[in-house]
């Protein structure tokens, strides 16, 4: 193809081009075009929880028994064979309960003593009489032991805990020794304890090796789907996706808790119909910290004809050229969507002549005024007595800027109530013992744009967010 040619298949697109974007506006394309709703990026909101296990701690203190005995202990025996019975008693300090990583440790020094007597059997025959009882840890200090059990916590992404239980060997401090046998038996006496803790640690296996917690997380993806009035600010709808937790540690008397939301959050003055869904399994790992926020707030055309009739129904415009006396009235605006990024704003007007003019232009925002206005105004008229070329006065400034003035939507107020608002709600007592602590670093607009149905407003909010469980009311 020569050069010419080029130059007429250029001249053709751009020609295709610019009719494609022209817009009727008493009928406008209102499809989409490369823009849908569900575009709204996801929002990355990453709380990190930190609950003071103190009150756990208290709890274990007072569920767990401080003294163990022998069976009918003072008086009972525990008699193992013919030849030798015993008897004992066994107390622990308070617990100690310690933490790192994804491990917990519980453990407690033991304080022991133990009196026994011996005889002679044969073959299950007694050939003599019990020998005078032989005391360890009486009149004297007690014998100690370490205990401790590790316990290590992974979460499934089927919410199920998983936990794991190692008995640690016990820990002998002291030496036991005995008449009766005469020698030391503090191996025996581990062996004993040994039995206990494996029995114990076998119990724990049972009834907490593996917590479905699963419910419990779909009570808080339920509450993440509820409707939430923001006071005067309109609708929220959390609309959450994936829910994980990005780390899980323990750390001296804190649990540490990363939790991670992925959303795309709504705003609207009109309050939507609340969404059930099951809640997905956890979603893998993320590392990113605070949270970013895309928001659509969806802006009711009807309420912003409602601003500006209030502002310019019954307005009359006086003009004077030469002899001649013209005088304009608008009856009524109303705003819409135009296609293609294009706003309309529909004026019926009466005085000299009778008509309707459409503005159409494209919403635009002032970072520095935190305004949105409609720029590149044009015109259409359509009227029965008007023709084009007589009604120019009509495209007077003084009726532009009265118009284009009320066309201008000013967003400060509401992002400074949506800051004030949202730092409130970020930083307050929860529940009783739980506080949340936020602040709101910045409110951005990404993008306006004008739906069928809706002026959609796009902004992106960056902060930061932690909950801190200072106490909980535990049930023993």
């Amino acid at each position: 193809m020569n050069r010419k040619g080029i130059f007429v298949l250029s001249c053709l697109c751009c020609a295709l081009i610019s009719y494609s974007q022209k817009i009727n506006p008493a009928n406008p394309d209102l499809s989409p075009g490369n823009f849908k709703l569900d575009s709204l990026p996801t929002s990355e909101i990453n709380i990190p929880i930190q609950v003071n296990l103190k009150p756990l701690y208290a709890m274990a203190e007072k569920s767990v028994d401080t003294l163990f005995t022998s069976p009918g202990y003072p008086d009972g025996w525990v008699q193992e064979g013919c030849d030798i019975r015993y008897k004992y008693s066994f107390r622990r300090s308070p617990l100690r309960i310690n933490g790192s990583g994804n491990s917990m440790s519980l453990g407690f020094t033991g304080y022991y003593k133990i009196v026994g007597s011996t005889r002679v059997c044969v073959r299950g025959a007694v050939i003599s009489p019990w020998t005078p009882a032989c005391k360890c840890g009486f009149s004297e200090p007690e014998r100690r032991v370490n205990v401790s059990f590790t316990n290590t916590v992974n979460v499934q992404p089927d919410f199920k805990i998983k936990l794991a239980v190692k008995r640690n060997e016990p820990e002998a401090l002291d030496k036991c020794e005995v008449c009766f046998w005469g020698q030391d038996i503090t191996k025996q006496v581990m062996k004993g304890l040994t039995a206990e803790l494996d029995a114990a640690k076998k119990d724990l296996d049972k009834n907490y090796g593996t917590v479905d917690l699963k419910s419990r997380f779909q009570q808080v993806w339920n509450e993440l789907n509820k409707v939430y009035s923001l006071y005067g600010l309109g609708w929220l709808q959390i609309n959450p996706q994936k829910l994980r937790i990005n780390n899980l540690f323990v750390n001296k008397d804190s649990l540490n808790i990363y939790l991670g939301l992925t959303a795309k959050p709504v705003i609207g003055f009109e309050k939507p119909e609340e969404k059930r869904s099951s809640i997905p399994n956890m979603s893998g790992f993320g590392r990113q910290g605070g949270f970013s926020i895309f928001l659509d707030a969806r802006l009711n055309y009807d309420s912003l004809s409602m601003i500006m009739n209030q502002n310019l129904a019954g307005k009359q415009f006086d003009f004077k050229k030469a002899f001649i006396k013209k005088h304009f009235v608008i009856d009524s605006c109303k705003v819409y969507g135009g296609g293609f990024d294009k706003m309309v704003i529909k004026v019926n007007f009466s005085g000299t002549n009778t008509g309707v003019i459409y503005l159409t232009g494209k919403p635009v925002y002032d970072k520095e005024k935190r305004v949105i206005e409609v720029a590149d105004i044009d015109f259409d008229i359509k009227s029965k007595n008007i023709l084009l070329g007589s009604a120019d006065w009509l495209f007077d400034k003084k009726i532009t800027k009265e118009i284009a003035k009320n066309t201008r939507f000013e967003l400060g107020g509401y992002i400074d109530t949506a800051k004030v608002t949202l730092n409130e709600q970020l930083n307050r007592e929860l529940v009783s013992g739980v506080r949340s602590y936020g602040n709101i670093k910045d409110i951005k607009l990404i993008g306006i744009y004008p739906m069928q149905e809706h002026l959609v407003i796009r902004s992106n909010c960056t902060g930061e967010l932690s909950v801190k469980v200072e106490s909980i009311q535990f049930s023993l």
